[in-house]
């Protein structure tokens, strides 16, 4: 038993990967953050992109319940083993534990009457989470519920009172906003559980198999068979089924049950459970969780700043290191977009990417400090591009979900090729790349024909245009490298077609018809939503700074860098509006900048492109101190999968990758004193923002290994070089770095 705890401990570390950490990190961690306003987590445990997330389930419908729990919640119905963090459409939620007292109990009950099903009242005051643990007390029953997790399992303790039944539910009938399509149920002896639940929602079709285990025997047990229930019956098959279970009331031990899933098989599930979690100490699961995630968050050390800048900032990195979820079994098996079970030779298959928004800062993040793992996933994408015929867009459960715009698998590739140190095969990632660029699927044939999207013939025309340009860049820079000059100008040149969109006589991207006619009437504040309009989730104030493949030539496409400077101005001091109460995402708002959705995030930092670093330190500060804190409701915004999250560990570290695919960070104001960051390359590099406070958010002066450092921005190459950057900062304004030639912008489209 000994030698199999050191063998869980010894994964998990592995999984996690980094260095280890001489402090407690996860003491800043609070895994309720962004589980109230609209920030859609939830607090359950789980590893860094584990296969399991073991939470509490509040509610099922509605908007503010993508991920299952809400904080305005006074009763939940149980805990299920997969969630979705922070995603602003729905989905998991499958195999639902419950525990409770009293009889068999069928049906969850409402918020409205808990009472009538099994549901249980709670108290916020009652709920504990960390990471890698959480806990609460069912006030309804009087029994405290724990759980804690692996890479691939949930471990689940319930503590019921010392008298009376002890009863719980497996129901397979529950998901969050989807619907059982299928299920089975099988007691395996006294003391397992196995089956299977098939559900459809916004992946279109999703198995997941378990196999759960009980530290005790099971004293009566029945199943719910389309609502008929069958006592003493070890198996059933139907369209809803529920396992119901009591264990004896002697005992006086506290219940327990391990828990893995597999999209395989019950087999597979059953063997990730043996070898992801082969005993039964609750402690030493939970500390090997602390320790996995301790690993990894200590590759960004912080020191200064208070305690809840702390909590702000780790609890950020936290979320971002969630997704994408690790989807492979024990055994390398996965499912694939063609639905067949595939082997995975050398890599973890993982799943759930949010592309259009993760493409922006959570990757390059990855990329920085999780390298290998970055790598897995582009090897996930690429497995995709073989068994599905294309690049992922918003997959999940290796279902294309056709969810958002672009083609953002792209830029997260490219960034792999270009500047990491990737293990995967290039040029057959370039092939991935350049095919999905060549489809005609999704407004991608009138983009080659028109050189921009017409908006007679797709909605979101403008964002998909300018979505599409970036990644054109990327694939260019990726056939720059392999020696395709002809594909290199090409896509070059077609990086450039955003500025088809640009209408001289408003100076907005605007939307336009095959005829060349600007759509009237126009106005920059009107937000549309996915599916309407010229705009994804947003409005051509924002989308008209997107260029980040060419600042310099959007900047010349303005008036000049004057003009560009008003115009930023301009964006942040309109009124603070949405316009269209059917689009929530566009929130968080300074003037027209909002950063609670993806478009706007690196508006802040475009001042350091014409000579404006200060104005990048002020909106930057503003928009960490007035829309990131550490309670419930501390983000502003939906965090999709960790990508608001990651703008804030960027923007707190005192850098941001404006071009996520380029290989360089715009500087902007660090939070904390001194950071360390450990790259994979071994070297740690180090931030010092000497008298940094509040006030002091202006950076006087920099050097950089005790050089004279004039440049408002940094290389990803000099960081994993490792050294010393170190900011002198003061309360007013500066004049360094003020110079717009000591920007990577006029070199960016050469």
């Amino acid at each position: 038993m000994k030698k199999s705890l050191i063998f869980v401990v010894v994964l998990l570390a592995w999984f996690s990967g980094g260095k280890a950490s001489s402090q407690d990190l996860t003491q800043y961690v609070d895994p309720f953050i962004g589980t109230g306003a609209h920030g859609h987590t939830f607090p359950g445990p789980c590893l860094p992109h584990g296969m399991v997330q073991v939470s509490p389930d509040t509610g099922e419908d509605g908007w503010d319940w993508c991920s299952g729990y809400h904080d305005s919640d006074t009763s939940l119905m149980g805990f299920s083993l997969t969630h979705l963090s922070g995603t602003g459409a729905a989905d998991l939620g499958d195999i639902l534990f419950m525990a409770y007292t009293g009889g068999w109990k069928t049906e969850p009950g409402s918020k409205e009457h808990p009472g009538e099903g099994y549901r249980s009242i709670f108290s916020h005051q009652d709920e504990q989470a960390s990471a890698g643990y959480y806990s609460v007390m069912l006030k309804s029953y009087g029994i405290k519920a724990e759980l804690t997790a692996t890479a691939r399992c949930a471990l689940q303790r319930y503590t019921y009172p010392r008298t009376g039944d002890r009863d719980m539910i497996i129901d397979l009938g529950r998901g969050i906003q989807n619907k059982t399509v299928s299920s089975s149920i099988r007691f395996v002896g006294d003391d397992a559980i196995e089956g299977y639940r098939q559900s459809t929602g916004w992946a279109h079709d999703r198995y997941v198999y378990f196999y759960a285990k009980f530290n005790q025997p099971i004293v009566k047990k029945a199943i719910d068979n389309d609502g008929q229930i069958e006592e003493d019956k070890a198996a059933g098959t139907g369209k809803i089924e529920k396992a119901l279970i009591r264990f004896s009331g002697t005992t006086g031990q506290p219940v327990l049950v391990k828990v893995s899933i597999s999209a395989v098989s019950i087999a597979n599930a059953k063997a990730n459970l043996e070898s992801g979690l082969p005993g039964w100490d609750f402690s030493a699961v939970r500390a090997s969780a602390e320790k996995s995630w301790n690993k990894l968050l200590s590759k960004i050390e912080v020191e200064g700043g208070s305690t809840a800048e702390k909590r702000t900032f780790y609890t950020a990195l936290y979320h971002s290191l969630l997704a994408p979820y690790l989807y492979s079994d024990v055994n390398g098996q996965y499912v694939g977009m063609d639905r067949k079970v595939h082997q995975a030779q050398g890599f973890h298959y993982y799943t759930v990417f949010s592309l259009w928004d993760t493409f922006r800062a959570a990757h390059p993040l990855y990329s920085l400090i999780e390298p290998k793992t970055n790598d897995d996933f582009v090897k996930s994408m690429l497995a995709m591009y073989k068994e599905g015929g294309r690049l992922p867009v918003w997959e999940l459960d290796s279902n294309e979900t056709w969810c958002m715009i672009g083609n953002h698998s792209i830029p997260v590739i490219a960034d792999a090729c270009l500047h990491g140190h990737p293990d995967f095969n290039i040029a057959e990632a370039y092939q991935a790349m350049k095919a999905t660029v060549e489809d005609t699927i999704r407004g991608m044939k009138a983009y080659h024909q028109y050189g921009y999207v017409p908006d007679n013939v797709e909605n979101n025309s403008v964002s998909i245009t300018v979505e599409y340009a970036y990644d054109d860049w990327c694939v260019a820079q990726v056939a720059r490298k392999l020696g395709k000059m002809a594909d290199y100008r090409k896509y070059m040149q077609r990086a450039e077609n955003y500025k088809n969109l640009y209408n001289p006589a408003t100076r907005f991207l605007q939307g336009k018809d095959t005829q060349g006619q600007w759509r009237e009437p126009f106005n920059p504040i009107d937000v549309s939503r996915l599916g309407s309009d010229d705009f994804t989730e947003g409005n051509s104030w924002q989308y008209t700074f997107f260029a980040p493949q060419d600042v310099d030539g959007l900047v010349h496409l303005i008036g000049g860098k004057k003009a560009f400077a008003h115009k930023l101005d301009s964006l942040f001091d309109q009124p603070s509006i949405n316009n269209n109460p059917g689009e929530p995402d566009v929130s968080g708002m300074i003037g027209q900048y909002a950063q609670g959705n993806e478009p706007s995030h690196e508006i802040a930092y475009l001042y350091d492109y014409v000579g404006e670093p200060y104005k990048t330190a002020d909106r930057v500060r503003e928009i960490m101190d007035s829309l990131y804190t550490d309670t419930r409701s501390g983000l502003c915004g939906n965090d999709d999968c960790g990508q608001m999250s990651a703008w804030y560990v960027f923007g707190a570290m005192g850098f941001y990758p404006v071009n996520p695919s380029s290989g360089e960070y715009a500087i902007g104001s660090p939070v904390f004193s001194k950071i360390t960051l450990h790259t994979g390359s071994g070297h740690p590099f180090e931030v010092e923002a000497k008298d940094v406070s509040k006030a002091n958010k202006y950076i006087q002066s920099a050097t950089l290994n005790g050089k004279d450092y004039p440049y408002s921005y940094i290389t990803r190459k000099t960081i994993e070089q490792g050294g010393r950057l170190i900011f002198r900062m003061g309360n007013k304004p500066s004049s360094w770095a003020t110079q717009p030639k000591d920007c990577p912008v006029s070199k960016i489209m050469q």
